[in-house]
């Protein structure tokens, strides 16, 4: 099984559930709601608070439990090594001390809270790129942002840019097992030898896939100015998004969990 068939960060999942349905506009609006719910969480109502909206996103919506984990499995070394850092570094009460090394107990506490936070964070950006295809996202990013066109502000540029970018992502992944392959066929490796062989190995795998990016570019310039595109001037829409009831009552509801969190800070803080 190869590496980057694994990666499921931001790959959307086909579905038909509540969260599916609902606006993109509301489910951009409502992640900095959920966002700000996590951070502010200090004690446990607010911690169990600010959880509950991925949690049961993500019960709505149905992803396959294998597929979080896929998505979570490249983040787990980042999350183990700040609570480490966490653990050995900030100063309280030892609970397990080996020469010079102390895991103190406030540092443990801190660093749980810190991947907590974390995984949180990223399982609700999840929630977002896996019920939400590409364009419907880059859409309601256009949409939300569409004031600023009077600021002189390209809104439609920035919301094509995202586009391409999402589109092209597999695309680069696969271009990336295939010289990886090639170059294991010629006796590279990229997982064992001395740190300067892994940053050879790195390189003649960055370059061929700098250089087949610079060409898909400019094979896509070249189709879209042959198709006559000329940005946002008299551009139509194929797909009208429209606010319904569920996405408002959605939306006030991540108010409201965010002002009780909020308040349990706030309280704790007196």
């Amino acid at each position: 099984m190869s590496f980057f068939s694994n990666i499921t960060l931001g790959q959307y999942y086909p579905g038909n559930s509540f969260i599916h349905r609902l606006d993109p506009r509301a489910k951009l609006l409502a992640m900095p709601l959920i966002m700000a719910g996590i951070l502010l969480a200090q004690g446990p109502i607010g911690y169990t608070v600010a959880s509950l909206p991925p949690i049961v996103g993500y019960a709505l919506a149905q992803v396959p439990l294998s597929a979080l984990w896929r998505g979570m499995r490249l983040l787990w070394f980042f999350l183990i090594f700040s609570l480490a850092l966490q653990a050995l570094t900030y100063p309280g009460e030892p609970l397990w001390e080996w020469g010079i090394i102390t895991i103190s107990r406030e540092g443990l506490l801190l660093g749980l809270r810190l991947i907590y936070r974390l995984a949180l964070l990223v399982l609700t950006a999840m929630l977002l790129t896996t019920t939400t295809t590409p364009v419907n996202l880059t859409g309601a990013m256009e949409r939300l942002l569409k004031p600023l066109k009077r600021l002189g502000v390209p809104v439609h540029e920035l919301a094509m840019m995202m586009t391409i970018a999402l589109r092209f992502v597999p695309t680069l992944l696969e271009e990336a097992e295939v010289v990886m392959k090639a170059q294991q066929a010629r006796g590279g490796s990229f997982t064992s030898g001395s740190v300067e062989k892994r940053v050879r190995a790195a390189t003649a795998l960055l370059v061929p896939l700098l250089a087949g990016s610079l060409r898909r570019a400019e094979e896509l310039a070249i189709a879209m100015e042959a198709r006559c595109y000329r940005g946002d001037n008299g551009r139509t829409k194929l797909k009208q998004f429209q606010y319904n009831y569920q996405d408002y009552a959605t939306l006030i509801s991540l108010v409201a969990i965010t002002i009780i969190v909020g308040l349990e800070r706030w309280t704790n803080l007196l």
